[in-house]
């Protein structure tokens, strides 16, 4: 990834899906390389979302980069058909698990299906709670709003982490992106990139708006 630009990952929780072909269709002419999928069981957090058909859906008409973001209670047993349904990157909650054994043997076995792994923490969770993994995934999601529904403000407790995620990854000298998801707009987004973010993802602020090229536009700000 250049160090200029930064990877912005719509995400479809706040898509249309009446005119779902539509949507992505015009991403798709837009240049976007990130789709980024929000997967919700109503257990791990208050809210169900959609699931593996939709994912398939997607991938057998579409070329991106699929960043399935899993907040479920049981990661491991969803892994693998999320995998053969198109997922790229897998992301997993720290608070889905019991103990440090068990994020290692997931962490091990998302890698012997050949997917990226990230490792996710809710607002509330601290960054010391999954600072063990940070040698072993490939990206870190930050939640800057309580996980469940789109269209939250984003919570300055987010910033906080991802400085210290890039003071960690530079004193460490590990190779993680940094992902943030919630309350993403133009300003939110300038100062999650100046804390250290790499990849953001965008929902409520892209969706639904006519001028989604200059919305996405305005996020890759220098």
């Amino acid at each position: 990834m250049s160090k200029n630009k930064i990877i912005v990952a719509p995400s479809l929780l706040s898509a249309d899906f009446l005119h779902l072909e539509d949507e992505l269709n015009k991403l798709h002419d837009l240049n976007v390389k990130w789709l980024h999928f929000d997967v919700m069981d109503g257990h791990l957090v208050n809210n169900i979302s959609f699931g593996i058909p939709l994912l398939e859906a997607v991938e057998k008409k579409h070329y991106f980069f699929n960043d399935v973001h899993l907040m479920i209670e049981d990661p491991r047993r969803y892994a693998e058909p999320f995998k053969k349904a198109g997922a790229h990157l897998i992301t997993f909650h720290v608070e889905a698990l019991k103990d440090e054994e068990d994020v290692k043997d997931l962490i091990s076995y998302l890698r012997s299906l050949d997917v990226k792994v990230g490792i996710s923490l809710k607002p509330k969770t601290p960054i010391s709670k999954i600072e063990p993994y940070l040698p072993l995934v490939d990206l870190v999601l930050v939640m800057s709003v309580e996980p469940g529904f789109g269209g939250q403000e984003f919570l300055n407790s987010g910033y906080e982490k991802i400085a210290l995620l890039r003071y960690l990854r530079e004193r460490d000298h590990l190779n993680y992106l940094i992902e943030v998801d919630g309350g993403v707009n133009n300003s939110t987004g300038y100062y999650a990139r100046a804390n250290g973010a790499d990849i953001l993802v965008a929902g409520s602020f892209l969706f639904g708006h006519e001028d989604i090229k200059e919305r996405l536009e305005s996020l890759d700000i220098e």
